[in-house]
């Protein structure tokens, strides 16, 4: 807090103490308390209200550095963040609620308890915060900078020489957090949330399937196939449980040149060994085929069989035909490379996700790039109007992402490109609302 409020406080307290006490006289420890919780109530306000009047404390007002933030600044950023804590909280509620709604009677049915519930929900919640920021910054902009507009209280600044970018300084600096909070939301948080809700859901669903059914077909996956193309091998099982983390009636064919079949372990139960990294195989069958020919060799049963150059990753099987919008980042990745190493243009799509939510780290820029002009410029009429405006640049987003994806799909366009493509267009926008209004 500025020391000159400082001094106003301590003035306006001297001012007090001169003035006569209806309810008697105080002692003299009682009236410093109060100047004290003055003082202190004052500076804990200024810090609450306004993050930025951190860059305004004490070492700034006595010359240690020179002061950045001045009382528009802290105006601005009060009157902005207000609105986008309870945009935020409003977005963030209706989400959970939304939720609540579409998973409390599975929950229910799936004998969830009510510390079950509580942990999806929170684990849930993390999850919404890359849907729910760009919503909360371009809502709270447009209402919040429309608002100063209408009352006036950026014409004398501007008519000072004040330029565009200076009077919005400081939320621009709030938006570059916003990104750094972007890039570390969508690299830990969010894919920890994703994995973690689904994990807790599924362990409920196996809960309840586990009291009538028996263990291997709890969780059961069927007609699971992976197709393996650094181990030259293609898997098949009729029923693959994620309960009990095994497979049964497995096929495995290795796949020599021109992805021949060389031979076949045919077995009714398998499962992957994490501590020695390779597949065990029960109740089977080893065949033998003739590459040139393609005819059967050998056939050699086997009680239990362990295979050590086996190495595919069960949880990357249960991945590859999952939709895009339901992995995490880092399950992405892994989806995306597995295609990758294939040629196949069904990892397309993955990529395009992929990069997307990297390309989502300047989402904040962009938004205050357009909710500024927006906010700013024309007619003084309700903010409400501006939040409306909101819709159609959202609407505009939605479009031009699914344009991209669609390119992407075809190969016509780069998945990078693809990602990019959307936040692109939103920053010529930006880039034009801005020239306009200088």
């Amino acid at each position: 807090m500025p020391q000159r409020a400082l001094a106003c406080n301590l003035s306006m307290h001297a001012e007090a103490r001169k003035r006569p006490n209806p309810k008697g006289p105080e002692s003299k420890n009682h009236r410093a308390s109060k100047a004290a919780q003055i003082i202190w109530s004052s500076i804990f306000w200024d810090l609450i209200l306004c993050p930025a009047g951190l860059l305004e404390f004490a070492p700034l007002e006595f010359g240690l550095f020179p002061q950045i933030v001045n009382t528009f600044d802290r105006h601005l950023l009060r009157e902005w963040l207000k609105v986008l804590g309870l945009v935020l909280a409003a977005s963030l509620g209706l989400l959970m609620m939304q939720v609540m709604y579409d998973s409390f009677r599975d929950l229910r049915d799936m004998g969830a308890k009510l510390a079950d519930m509580v942990v999806y929900f929170l684990v849930t919640v993390p999850g919404f915060f890359a849907i729910v920021l760009p919503l909360a910054l371009l809502v709270s902009l447009l209402f919040a900078l429309g608002q100063l507009h209408r009352h006036f209280e950026f014409t004398p600044m501007r008519a000072a020489g004040v330029g565009l970018f200076r009077l919005t300084r400081p939320i621009w600096a709030v938006g570059v957090l916003c990104c750094l909070l972007s890039l570390w939301l969508n690299s830990s948080i969010i894919p920890w949330s994703v994995e973690q809700s689904r994990t807790v859901y599924e362990q409920l669903q196996f809960r309840r399937e586990a009291k009538s059914a028996v263990p291997e077909r709890v969780g059961a996956v069927y007609d699971l196939a992976f197709d393996s193309q650094t181990g030259r091998r293609m898997w098949f099982f009729n029923r693959y449980s994620q309960f009990t983390q095994h497979g049964y009636g497995v096929s495995v064919s290795e796949l020599g040149l021109r992805r021949r079949e060389t031979k076949r372990l045919l077995a009714g139960e398998a499962w992957f060994d994490a501590a020695r990294k390779a597949w065990v195989f029960r109740h089977g069958r080893e065949l033998g085929f003739d590459v040139a020919t393609g005819v059967q060799t050998s056939s050699a049963p086997f009680d239990e069989k362990l295979e050590p150059g086996y190495d595919e990753d069960p949880k990357l099987m249960l991945l590859v035909d999952q939709r895009p919008v339901d992995l995490s980042f880092f399950e992405l990745r892994r989806v995306m490379d597995y295609y990758q190493a294939d040629g196949n243009t069904k990892g397309i799509v993955y990529a395009v996700r992929y990069f997307g939510l990297l390309a989502d780290m300047l989402g904040p820029l962009i938004v205050i790039g357009i909710a500024v002009p927006f906010a700013m410029s024309g007619v003084r009429v309700n903010p409400a109007v501006g939040v409306s405006k909101s819709i159609g640049l959202f609407l505009l987003y939605y479009v031009l992402n699914n344009f991209a994806t669609s390119l992407a799909t075809q190969q016509l366009m780069s998945p990078v490109l693809a990602a990019w493509l959307p936040n692109l267009g939103m920053a010529a926008l930006a880039a034009w609302l801005f020239a306009r209004m200088r």
